[in-house]
């Protein structure tokens, strides 16, 4: 059984700052493409950030500069770093993971997401 399990989402002010996780579960987590999409209310969804099984990473033109993916093998777990927060950002934020790395949705397993509301 696959499980991605997101958590560090809540409700914060702009400017301010978030980390989210994804713990990883069921999978060879040491050879996957991990990443994360967000969707906010009426929108598609769309691509946040990605790292390969390398720790290559790659972000939407919209977070670059300000957010920063990670992962720490030994806790099967996938980070999120997410400074200067504006309200844009507000959305569902979903961890995903695959095979390949990809700025598309072709991720296999996903997680059931985490709120980030971004106030002001």
């Amino acid at each position: 059984q696959v499980q991605l399990v997101e958590s560090g989402g809540g409700l914060v002010q702009a400017g301010d700052s978030l980390r989210l996780s994804c713990a990883v579960s069921g999978r060879t987590f040491s050879t996957d493409a991990m990443a994360w999409f967000r969707q906010a209310p009426g929108k598609e969804r769309e691509f946040v950030a990605a790292i390969s099984r390398y720790a290559t990473t790659y972000y939407a033109d919209s977070v670059k500069g300000r957010f920063a993916i990670s992962r720490d093998n030994a806790k099967n777990t996938v980070y999120l770093q997410m400074n200067s927060l504006n309200p844009g950002d507000t959305a569902v934020h979903y961890c995903a993971a695959g095979s390949r790395t990809t700025m598309t949705s072709n991720y296999r397993d996903w997680g059931q997401g985490t709120q980030v509301t971004v106030s002001s």
